[in-house]
């Protein structure tokens, strides 16, 4: 799940794209307002991350026009403790939801989940469950039948994806877009090699090859 980052505060920023990275999440970062206007709209997000007191354009300014643009992505605003009027604004701008600071980073990567289920109508699963496999975030674990399955960091987030998007016909492309930062060369040939590796390990059935299009995960398994 690629995340956007928009926050001023250099050592938060780097706190929390540390953490965000080892919970197995591609984040960009960046620190004015005006530059998130553009780069929110125009790079293909799972979620944003925005801080509201913003240089160049502020968090609230940029929220309004994101969602003036259609922007659907979830957003998870960032506001001081006790600014209630920030945060009663920021939900009224098109927030979905929003963490006062200081928080601790598991209560961010908690909040992360929950919208990007909520956003794949899969509010009421307290761990991602698809074609008969069960996957622990917080353990970056997957299991089926009670029985663990080991799996790289790369597979990680791969199978996460795919057990968000269920049944669904994801391209490599699209599947690159969503797994690397805007930093790191998008290889869809590493996307091939990732998916074989999951098949050997959860079941060929698991990921289907829809020729010409891409990958189509919610087999059986076995």
């Amino acid at each position: 799940m690629r995340l956007l980052l928009v926050e001023d505060n250099v050592p938060l920023a780097d706190e929390l794209v540390g953490a965000l990275n080892r919970q197995g999440y591609a984040v960009d970062w960046l620190a004015d307002g005006r530059d998130a206007v553009h780069q929110g709209a125009s790079e293909p997000y799972d979620l944003i991350v925005l801080d509201l007191g913003l240089p160049g354009l502020s968090g609230l300014d940029v929220l309004q026009k994101w969602r003036a643009e259609g922007l659907a992505t979830p957003v998870l605003i960032l506001t001081a403790r006790g600014s209630w009027a920030e945060r009663i604004e920021g939900l009224k701008a098109g927030a979905d939801d929003y963490l006062t600071k200081p928080f601790h980073p598991e209560e961010l990567q908690l909040r992360i989940q929950a919208l990007l289920r909520r956003a794949r109508g899969l509010a009421n699963q307290p761990k991602l469950e698809a074609a008969g496999l069960h996957l622990d975030e917080g353990r970056q674990s997957v299991s089926r039948d009670g029985e663990d399955i080991q799996l790289t960091a790369a597979e990680f987030r791969l199978l996460r994806y795919f057990m968000l998007h269920p049944e669904q016909i994801l391209s490599k492309s699209h599947l690159a877009e969503h797994l690397y930062d805007g930093e790191n060369e998008r290889d869809s040939n590493v996307i091939e090699v990732h998916v074989n590796h999951l098949r050997r390990k959860l079941g060929r059935a698991v990921v289907e090859t829809r020729r010409g299009q891409g990958y189509r995960f919610g087999g059986t398994g076995g």
